[in-house]
């Protein structure tokens, strides 16, 4: 009992701080780049056990939302893989972007949610489970659709294997996710007194991933980050603005479009800078290492804005709790 108290205080401190820890994080890593170096050919390991973390907090129950709003479930994961990779094409020509940023900037475009959403859109008062659904579906369905978004908006400017980016995603992602689902079934008694400190080992990987990308990004951050700041910022902010713009035009509820808006904004961009570092350059992870730190913090505005707004039909968001989710960047 001691030690799960002892957990979920741990985890509770580490998600309160955790858009600083980020942010910490990226600033350390352009700092002193060389001690962080070394991390760098961790960064897929450290995706799985974030994966592995997020499949071992997943049950049935979280499922139950796509019976109960299957019309806010489907516009949300479409939304998810329509306005952001479609966003950031636009911003990339836009801003008339290099082949390896313009591939970096699809990359994030083209990555599921992230599961740092899931708390999000509980301290914003959303649909929490609907927000978890949608991760979850669109972890799932990235192996896929990712690679083929990049094929089809990058690889006209910069050659993609599809067939290698789905290869890397189904190590990353899926086989973590499914070996968390089945440990937590087969092993449920173990699973539940790992659980509580589950947010804390997810903090720490990301912080560390973090550190990793940025890191290896630093000497192009301190040349172009400037510009790539400014498409990441814009990437993130049309991702919130158009996800609840289309969950409203749709009708969805109050607590339904904060769910869409955060989840659709805030993408697993580690995902994506492990991608680029290993299929492309160290240069097309600069957006995703920026995405990383961005997003989480304004995230985490956004959540604080909406948290003092409490929609009229916030109550069902208290249907999935998010304490268990780990979250992602």
């Amino acid at each position: 009992m001691s030690s799960t108290s002892a957990g979920e205080r741990a985890s509770r401190v580490a998600g309160t701080w955790f858009p600083l820890v980020v942010l910490a994080a990226g600033a350390v890593a352009i700092a002193v780049p060389q001690v962080f170096l070394p991390i760098g050919p961790w960064i897929t390991l450290l995706l799985g056990v974030i994966m592995l973390g997020m499949g071992l907090t997943l049950q049935p129950v979280d499922f139950a939302v796509i019976a109960r709003k299957p019309f806010a479930f489907v516009v949300g994961v479409v939304a998810q893989f329509v306005i952001m990779p479609l966003a950031a094409i636009g911003l990339a020509l836009a801003f008339q972007l290099p082949p390896e940023l313009l591939v970096g900037v699809v990359l994030v475009g083209a990555a599921p949610g992230g599961t740092a959403s899931n708390v999000m859109v509980y301290l914003a008062k959303g649909d929490t489970a609907l927000s978890v659904a949608m991760t979850t579906a669109s972890t799932l369905l990235a192996p896929v659709l990712t690679p083929l978004l990049v094929l089809w908006l990058a690889g006209s400017y910069l050659p993609v294997d599809p067939w290698a980016l789905f290869q890397s995603i189904i190590l990353i992602v899926l086989v973590p996710v499914v070996a968390g689902v089945l440990l937590r079934r087969l092993l449920p008694r173990l699973v539940e007194r790992v659980l509580p400190w589950l947010p804390l080992v997810s903090v720490v990987g990301i912080a560390l991933v973090v550190l990793a990308v940025v890191a290896g990004s630093a000497s192009a951050i301190l040349s172009v980050g400037l510009l790539v700041a400014l498409v990441v910022i814009l990437h993130n902010a049309i991702g919130f603005g158009l996800g609840f713009l289309a969950a409203r035009a749709v009708g969805l509820d109050a607590s339904a479009r904060r769910a869409v808006a955060i989840e659709v904004g805030m993408q697993n961009s580690g995902l994506a800078a492990g991608l680029a570092k290993a299929h492309f350059s160290p240069e097309a992870a600069l957006p995703a290492a920026i995405f990383s730190v961005w997003h989480n913090v304004s995230g985490s505005l956004l959540a604080a804005l909406w948290s003092r707004r409490p929609p009229r039909d916030a109550a069902p968001a208290a249907a999935a709790d998010p304490a268990e989710a780990p979250a992602a960047s």
